[in-house]
């Protein structure tokens, strides 16, 4: 059993303040899954940058240990379970399953080939099952409330509640869990305050930044899979970017796309050198050096990227991309023929 702590899409922090506050629900979930599954060792791994983390989740685990929660004979009967917890070294690549195995594996963190699926021949060559930290998680709840009453608190096919990241341009930015389905424009505006500062409101990212982008008149919608997929995203991480009107989307999707080429693991090539191009294309874009042919060389780019790469991060790089260029190229054009961002505060400074 597997749990996916490995929390490094931008705008995404709910796993953070589960590992944080609530340890002892993620140690639970592992052991009831890993129990129905059959197996008898789980791992927790955690993102590089939660190393700081680790006591804290060690310190939990050692006190299960302690109240017979976990080991060889778990209150004394014949039934083993134990847990060992596990850091990265800070790549976005290893939230990738197969990647995440060959890191535990202590190798480097690229994709495997599929098939075999983990299911069949997973982590050092037995099956093995995994899911996020906030899935196992909820565990215990589902169990508590059961299934169908767990269910019903969501929108029908999409039941149960979802932590949201708010982050962006909003007055209460934070982690908020709230029913599948909820409404997006009253999350925004009741549930995280509105856009900060009283400004209007121009894009919403609305399941992490490798989720294409929603205009303003896109998001009276209900967060969940169904609906968010037929308003032409993705709920994804359900991390959810607010952007409000004083904001360059060429810079935005400068600012995406640098991320993902920084955390390519370069393994195949259209993501390798698909994100390295739309990175170059699009400094010099924002620089103003850009040309009008650009715009559709981009889109070309990230078009030809997407399902052509072993893992997702490909798609995850292009997705974004095509949806800031299809939705706002008249801002791509205002950067053309060498003039700067409008959105560029131009502020003089005095040298003393």
């Amino acid at each position: 059993m597997l749990v996916n702590g490995d929390e490094s899409e931008p705008g995404t922090c709910k796993d953070h303040l589960i590992f944080l506050h609530d340890p002892h629900a993620v140690i639970e979930g592992t052991i009831i899954a890993g129990l129905a599954i059959g197996a008898r060792l789980g791992f927790i791994y955690l993102r590089g940058e939660y190393r700081y983390l680790l006591e804290i989740m060690e310190k939990a685990i050692a006190d299960a240990y302690a109240r017979g929660f976990l080991g060889k004979k778990i209150f004394g009967y014949g039934t083993e379970f134990q847990i060992i917890t596990q850091t990265g070294a800070g790549a976005y690549e290893v939230g990738e399953e197969s990647a995440l195995m060959e890191s535990l594996e202590g190798k480097r963190g690229i994709p495997r080939i599929k098939p075999p699926f983990p299911a069949v021949v997973g982590l050092y060559g037995g099956p093995t099952v995994i899911n996020n930290a906030e899935t196992i998680a909820a565990v215990p709840h589902v169990i508590a409330m059961g299934g169908a009453a767990f269910a019903a608190v969501g929108s029908p096919r999409n039941g149960g509640t979802r932590l949201f990241s708010i982050s962006g341009h909003v007055e209460r930015p934070g982690v908020y869990e709230l029913p599948m389905g909820y409404n997006l424009k009253k999350m925004i505006y009741e549930v995280a305050g509105g856009v900060r500062g009283g400004r209007g409101l121009k894009a919403v990212v609305p399941g992490g930044s490798s989720t294409p982008v929603l205009l303003p008149e896109e998001i009276d919608i209900g967060m969940d899979f169904d609906q968010v997929g037929k308003a032409g995203s993705m709920l994804g991480s359900a991390g959810v970017v607010v952007i409000d009107d004083q904001t360059c989307i060429v810079e935005f999707a400068l600012r995406t796309i640098s991320f993902y080429q920084h955390e390519s693991c370069g393994w195949c090539i259209p993501c390798r050198e698909g994100t390295d191009w739309l990175k170059k294309s699009l400094t010099r874009f924002h620089a103003g050096f850009g040309e009008r042919k650009d715009i559709d060389n981009i889109q070309y780019l990230a078009e030809n990227m997407l399902g052509r790469t072993f893992c997702p991060l490909g798609d995850a790089a292009a997705m974004p991309i095509l949806g800031f260029v299809k939705k706002f190229r008249k801002e791509f054009e205002e950067h053309l023929n060498g003039k700067a961002c409008p959105f560029t505060k131009h502020v003089e400074i005095a040298l003393v």
